[in-house]
């Protein structure tokens, strides 16, 4: 899990072979003006998701893992909370893996609950849960699908 600036965003693109092109895309285009759908800049190994979300509490924002995808999500206003806890220690399988969807959802609580800013990003991993999503109102955001 990574949390960190667009301004710091070149110290991560080393980390995958896709995270320049992600990267660069995010900090040079105006995102905040782009139309709510999706985006493939590498087909399908790279998609990028602009979407509206409306904030959940804790108690209904679900934990959630991916296995093919990497997540890059960016609020673009307001802020968004975004639990973590390692992926080896979901217990509590709420729907099990789909592999067409490339997701399962757990009801296992967070170990770290992140503050994730506008224009701030955060990175999960398959070895990451995350339960994005947690705030008050609505915000529009950024994710970013990366093939592992």
């Amino acid at each position: 899990m990574i949390l960190d600036t667009l301004k710091n965003a070149e110290l991560y693109e080393s980390a995958h072979p896709l995270f320049k092109k992600a990267f660069d895309f995010l900090k040079t285009t105006d995102l905040k003006n782009l139309p709510l759908g999706k985006i493939e800049l590498e087909g399908s190994d790279l998609v990028v998701s602009v979407v509206d979300i409306s904030g959940k509490t804790v108690q209904d924002a679900r934990m959630e893992i991916h296995r093919k995808f990497i997540d890059i999500q960016l609020p673009l206003d307001g802020e968004e909370i975004m639990g973590w806890i390692p992926a080896e220690k979901l217990t509590k399988v709420l729907q099990p893996y789909d592999a067409e969807k490339d997701i399962a959802f757990f009801a296992d609580e967070a170990e770290n609950l992140l503050k994730v800013r506008a224009m701030e990003f955060a990175v999960f991993f398959p070895s990451d849960g995350h339960q994005p999503g947690i705030g008050f109102g609505n915000h529009k955001k950024i994710i970013v699908k990366v093939r592992v």
